[in-house]
């Protein structure tokens, strides 16, 4: 770990695992998150934080962390998260959105049986002394029909393991396709149908305005008598208090309940009813599960650090996973989008980028982001990122549109960011991706061609064609002790304009620039700064 390493702030007990994952480049520090007077004291000095679901990560928190670059949730929900303060700040969110779908499934059929053979209710009373076998009829979930409300990724993994006792299985869910249904041996029917045909129904609908109160007391009366009703969702998607009054009129027939409309809570009209079972939201309580959020969030949070993308990210606006042939072009992009407000002199009016070859086979979305994180990076004052990009450019009126086309005579892959300025000026770069280490490089700047590294410090320069100019600019550089790692120099005709690009170890300041500008006569003279950022 070095001096400057980045400080991941951990401000709940996550998996030891967590910390092999991050490695030794960042600085590991603790807080409690759910005490307010430690928390954002310690977001201070924080690029990282981590939490679960007690730290509350609020406008007032992001405010106290002004090096921030990423939040962590280890799990699913962002119930805590205030996304949107977030996004306005340029902070990466990322959760683990598929840490807990096992344990979640598998809790949702531990809830279903033990509602069914009245468990705990039987466990309880023998713990009492007494022997009342009679009293603890159960029923048999083979050859029932089950209703699954939600047929995601969760409700999925239910009815496949729910299909094994022997189940006919529906399903709600107007998202899904017929077909992949179909492959889980499910018949999708309406909401409606499965309330009156199901025998057993288990609910995995996310929390949304349409979802909450989606069974209440008119819905319940239509289902049959003594079904048996599951939610390990989301607290309020079942109306807790008609519930509780099926249950005592025995319209239903037991219920497992692991959510609740208010959490944490030790107050409903459930509890004191015998036949039903509920836990403390336990649906992703299992060490696997943990494990899997942890590593998983701290994977992002290695990445976002980097400053790479992080296909986890929920406010970033782009398409999910990014295809591994994309990858290698996201840095490219980043450096073009700098190296044209370089160029540019100003911010653009509109920007086009281009994609064209192999990464235009892809979904290229992100591409688009990563070249406005570049046009933006020295441009305004506030960190840029992949997450705040597309607001910077609306608040700015900047319009951004993407081509692409599998077309590319000249290279294997290319991306063209072109511009129109407000003085009707035209400003084009491009770029394309080299060898097999998948190298960025700068082919093109306003016509001119070119073939230098996308690395390090570029300085462009145009002027009047004519000799000695490459050798007055070494000779300033020189004496300002900047040493030159590669230089380049393209015209359109011999005498006409000419550019030169330099790349040189160290940043080059704007009073040097300028004085190299007027001893060679330049028309412009502009530098980018490609160190990662």
């Amino acid at each position: 770990m070095t001096a400057s390493a980045p400080v991941v702030l951990i401000a709940e007990e996550l998996a030891p695992s967590v910390l092999g994952v991050l490695g030794d480049d960042v600085e590991i520090r603790h807080v409690d998150g759910a005490d307010r007077s430690a928390l954002l004291p310690a977001l201070a000095d924080a690029a990282a934080v981590m939490i679960r679901s007690a730290t509350r990560i609020d406008a007032e928190a992001l405010a106290a962390a002004p090096n921030l670059k990423v939040v962590a949730r280890a799990g699913i929900g962002l119930d805590n998260v205030d996304v949107s303060a977030a996004t306005e700040r340029g902070v990466m969110v990322v959760n683990a959105p598929t840490s807990n779908i096992v344990s979640a499934a598998e809790h949702a059929v531990a809830l279903l049986l033990a509602a069914a053979r009245q468990i705990p209710a039987a466990d309880a009373s023998l713990r009492r002394g007494a022997w009342q076998r009679s009293k603890f009829m159960g029923v048999e979930v083979t050859d029932k029909v089950v209703g699954v409300v939600g047929l995601g990724r969760i409700g999925q993994l239910v009815a496949q393991r729910l299909a094994a006792f022997g189940t006919t299985l529906i399903a709600y869910d107007p998202y899904i396709q017929p077909g992949r249904a179909a492959q889980l041996g499910v018949r999708m029917v309406s909401l409606e149908e499965l309330l009156r045909e199901a025998d057993f129904i288990t609910i995995h609908l996310p929390k949304t305005p349409e979802t909450l109160g989606l069974i209440g007391a008119a819905e319940l009366a239509t289902t049959k008598r003594g079904v048996i009703i599951v939610n390990a969702a989301r607290g309020g998607l079942v109306d807790e208090a008609a519930l509780a009054d099926a249950l005592r009129s025995g319209q239903v027939g037991a219920a497992g309940i692991d959510v609740f409309a208010t959490e944490p809570t030790t107050d409903s009209p459930l509890f004191a009813l015998p036949n039903t079972v509920v836990t403390p939201h336990l649906g992703a309580s299992t060490a696997e599960a943990q494990d899997k959020a942890g590593t998983a969030v701290a994977h992002s949070v290695r990445l976002a650090l980097q400053g790479e993308f992080v296909p986890d990210a929920v406010n970033v606006q782009a398409g999910g996973v990014v295809a591994e042939d994309v990858r290698p072009g996201l840095p490219l992009a980043e450096r073009l989008g700098t190296v044209f407000t370089a160029v540019a002199g100003g911010l653009a009016q509109s920007v086009t980028v281009e994609v064209r070859g192999k990464l235009a086979e892809f979904d290229d979305s992100v591409l688009q982001l990563a070249v406005l994180k570049g046009v933006f990076a020295d441009v305004v004052e506030e960190q840029v990122t992949y997450v705040n990009a597309p607001l910077l450019a609306q608040l700015r009126g900047l319009d951004v549109t993407l081509t692409s086309d599998l077309d590319s005579p000249d290279y294997r892959n290319l991306v063209r960011v072109r511009g129109a300025m407000a003085d009707g000026r035209e400003v084009c770069v491009s770029g394309t991706l080299f060898g097999k280490n998948q190298v960025p490089k700068l082919v093109e700047v306003d016509g001119f061609d070119m073939d230098l590294d996308l690395s390090g410090h570029l300085l462009f320069f145009v002027y009047t064609d004519r000799p000695g100019v490459v050798g007055t600019v070494g000779a300033a550089l020189g004496e300002a002790g900047i040493n030159i790692a590669g230089a380049q120099v393209s015209r359109t005709t011999r005498g006409g304009e000419a550019l030169m690009a330099v790349v040189v170890d160290s940043p080059v300041a704007p009073d040097l620039l300028a004085g190299i500008a007027g001893r060679i006569g330049a028309r412009e003279a502009r530098s980018a700064d490609l160190d990662p950022r």
